[in-house]
């Protein structure tokens, strides 16, 4: 693989972590954690200890990197899907099309807030509940400690542990703090479809793939209405949330153009 170049470039009145990769067309990837991936841009979320990235800071990166490109791919997994569904909601014009991963696209509804939502089915304990509250569940994983957190969760166990000591972890718990507030922003979108063309992949051992309704959703017309440019969706047999060995599928999606 060739070696990782990292730099920081100043977009949208923030430094940012950038770490390039390979040569061809810009791809902005984000969040970067498969490490067998071949992207020539990507871009770390705030929510694994490095740069903060919101859709206006992702069209700022996409200007300064690739000025003479009208367009570009975009790969996107976990949060980073669902900064880039908000791209391609919001920009259809700068991207030529995306490969996302795990988080499918979930249409706005104007009656219920996410928080409210996701509350009302799985109650006070789930996680996304239990980081609401500012400082909180920081002061739990203070306690618990930084390498026990990530601990048979995740690989590059020192990587992420030696960025969450320093930056600490308030900066990832706000993505899911301003759930309620994206979901106030985007109003004016309520009901738009996706516009450009999509590959998506997912673990048949995901989480997120087993969420009630999720399946049906994707198999049975409902992600493909809302995403009308939808070209392929590959369930990977045996895989959970991190998905590893999805070069050849993005390497193939983009070499077709679209």
């Amino acid at each position: 693989m060739d070696s990782i170049n990292h730099k920081i470039i100043n977009v949208n009145g923030i430094n940012m972590h950038v770490a390039e990769v390979g040569q061809g067309p810009v791809v902005p990837f984000h969040p970067p954690w498969l490490p067998r991936i071949m992207v020539h841009l990507a871009p770390p979320t705030s929510l694994h200890g490095g740069t903060r990235l919101q859709g206006s800071d992702l069209v700022a990166l996409i200007d300064v990197v690739a000025p003479d490109e009208r367009k570009v791919f975009v790969v996107g997994h976990d949060w980073g899907a669902m900064i880039a569904w908000a791209l391609c909601l919001c920009r259809p014009d700068k991207v030529k099309a995306l490969v996302n991963m795990s988080v499918v696209f979930s249409l706005r509804n104007p009656k219920n807030k996410p928080t409210e939502a996701l509350h009302a089915v799985y109650g006070d304990e789930y996680y996304i509940s239990r980081f609401q509250k500012p400082g909180e569940i920081e002061a739990v994983f203070a306690q618990t400690g930084t390498r026990t957190v990530f601990e048979n969760r995740v690989a590059f166990l020192d990587y992420y542990a030696s960025k969450y000591e320093k930056s600490g972890f308030t900066g990832a718990l706000n993505y899911y703090r301003a759930l309620d507030l994206n979901w106030e922003l985007t109003a004016p979108w309520t009901g738009a479809q996706i516009k450009v063309p999509v590959k998506f992949i997912v673990g048949d051992l995901d989480l997120t793939y087993n969420a009630p309704g999720i399946k049906d959703y994707i198999h049975k017309g409902g992600l493909k209405k809302y995403v009308p440019l939808l070209k392929d969706v590959v369930v990977m047999e045996g895989v959970a949330h991190f998905l590893h060995e999805v070069n050849q599928h993005i390497i193939d999606f983009i070499r077709k153009g679209h």
